[in-house]
C-alpha cells in the first residue's frame, strides 16, 4: 500500500468532529485509505445490495447496530440515513464515531448540509499525488502525464489503455445517471470528449453547445455533473485592480490528466512529445499538485490564474494570507527567455516579486531578479512555502 499525505489530517478531523466524511472520485483510494486509518471500525459498503436495501427500508434497525460506529462506503446511495444519524450524533459527544465516503459531492453535501451541517468536517481525496509515488515513478514527465494518478494502475496488473476507457463507461453508466437521466449517452460522451480538448482554456461554454449540439443550459447542467463527480474543475481568475481590463472565466482542467489523456486518443507516452495537448496537460498535472497539497491539508484551494484582455496570462497565482505568489508552467526541458514573459509582465503590473517557473527539466535555478525555477517532479520545496 501506499501512504497517503493525508492520513495524519484525517486522525486530527476524527478527534475533533463527530463525523469525518472522505470524498473523491471513484477509485481514489477512499475505501483503502478508511479501513486503512480506522482499522479498528466495522466496514459497511452500501454498493451492497442487501445492505442498500436495508438501509433504506428501515434506517433506524440498520444503525442501531452500530453503537460504536462504522464507516459507511459511498452513503450516498442512501440518503434516508442522514437524518437518523443526526439524531445519533445529537446524542452522543464522542467524535470520530462515524466514517463516511462519498464519490458524488452533489448527492452527499445535499444530504450532509440538511441534516449533519457543523457535525462533519470534510476531507477531500484525490489520485494520488507524485510526491505519494515511488521514486523511479515520477522520473518520466511523458508517462506520468499519460499513466495519472489513479491508485488501481500502481498496485495492479492493469493496461492504461484498456482500465481508463472501462472507467469512462462505468462512469457515463453509472455515476452520471445517479445525477441526471440523460436521454442520450453518445451526446453526452461526446460533451466530455471536448471537454478534454479544452483543457487550460478559457471556458466559452456558447461554443462548447454549439460543437456538443446542445443549449447553453445543458452545458451549465452537465459540467456542474462533472464537477460534482470529481472528473473537471473550473480554475477561477485572480481578480485585483491591478489591470480593469481583466478576463472573467474561468479555466477547464480535469482532476487527472491519465483519464483526459485517454479522452484525447492518447494511448502511449511516446505520443505526447509532439503531441498539441501536451503543453496543457502538463499544465493540468501542475496544477493539481497545488490543489491535491490543500486538499490534503483539509483545506478549500488557493489557486486561481491571471489573465487580461490582451493576452497576457500568468498560470497560478496562489493566495497565501495577505501575500501572492505568480507560477508560471512550462511543459519545455530546456529553460528559454520565452519563461518569463508571463512573470515579468505581472510584476511590471503588479509590483510584486514573489515568482516562480515549473518546467519539465531536472534542473533547480534562482535567477539574479529573485525568480525561482523548479524540474518538476522537485517542487516540494515551493509547495511547502505556500
Amino acid at each position: 500500500m501506499i501512504n497517503r499525505n493525508c492520513e495524519q489530517e484525517l486522525v486530527k478531523l476524527a478527534n475533533q468532529f463527530k463525523t469525518v466524511a472522505v470524498v473523491g472520485p471513484r477509485q481514489s483510494g477512499k475505501t483503502t485509505l478508511v479501513r486503512y486509518v480506522f482499522k479498528d471500525k466495522t466496514y459497511i459498503n452500501l454498493e451492497n445490495l442487501d445492505m442498500r436495501h436495508f438501509a433504506q427500508n428501515d434506517p433506524r434497525g440498520f444503525l442501531s447496530q452500530y453503537s460504536d460506529g462504522a464507516i459507511f462506503d459511498e452513503i450516498q446511495r442512501v440518503p434516508e440515513l442522514f437524518s437518523y444519524l443526526q439524531e445519533i450524533l445529537d446524542n452522543d459527544r464522542a467524535t470520530g464515531k462515524f466514517i463516511l465516503t462519498g464519490s458524488n459531492n452533489f448527492l452527499l453535501q445535499e444530504s450532509i448540509s440538511q441534516s449533519l451541517a457543523g457535525r462533519v468536517a470534510y476531507l477531500y481525496l484525490l489520485p494520488f499525488s507524485i510526491y505519494e509515488l515511488p521514486g523511479h515513478e515520477r522520473e518520466d514527465i511523458y508517462l506520468t502525464i499519460n499513466k495519472g494518478m489513479y491508485p488501481p494502475l500502481y498496485d495492479q496488473k492493469v493496461d492504461i489503455d484498456k482500465w481508463y476507457p472501462n472507467y469512462i463507461r462505468t462512469y457515463i453508466e453509472r455515476d452520471v445517471r445517479l445525477l441526471k437521466n440523460i436521454s442520450n449517452p453518445n451526446t453526452f460522451d461526446r460533451f466530455v470528449r471536448l471537454c478534454a480538448g479544452r483543457i487550460g482554456q478559457l471556458l466559452n461554454m456558447s461554443n462548447l453547445a454549439i460543437e456538443t449540439g446542445v443549449d447553453n443550459k445543458t452545458i451549465s447542467s452537465w459540467l456542474s455533473i462533472l464537477e460534482n463527480s470529481f472528473i473537471i474543475f473550473r480554475l477561477q481568475p485572480h481578480f485585483q485592480n491591478y489591470n480593469k481590463r481583466l478576463v472573467k472565466m474561468p479555466k477547464l482542467y480535469f482532476y487527472d490528466t491519465g483519464l483526459a489523456c485517454s479522452l484525447l486518443g492518447i494511448q502511449k507516452a511516446d505520443q505526447l512529445p509532439m503531441n498539441p495537448y501536451y503543453g496543457a496537460l502538463f499544465e493540468n498535472l501542475v496544477v493539481n499538485e497545488f490543489i491535491k497539497y490543500r486538499f490534503n491539508q483539509a483545506k478549500n484551494s488557493n489557486v486561481y490564474f491571471w489573465r487580461d484582455n490582451t493576452g497576457n496570462e500568468v498560470d497560478m497565482v496562489i493566495e497565501t494570507g495577505n501575500n501572492l505568489y505568480s507560477v508560471e508552467l512550462k511543459g519545455g526541458k530546456t529553460i528559454t527567455p520565452e519563461f518569463f514573459r508571463g512573470i515579468e509582465r505581472w510584476q511590471k503590473i503588479s509590483g510584486l516579486k514573489n515568482c516562480a517557473v515549473i518546467y519539465a527539466g531536472n534542473e533547480y535555478q534562482k535567477r539574479s531578479n529573485g525568480i525561482e525555477i523548479f524540474p518538476w517532479n522537485n517542487f516540494q520545496q515551493l509547495l511547502s512555502a505556500l
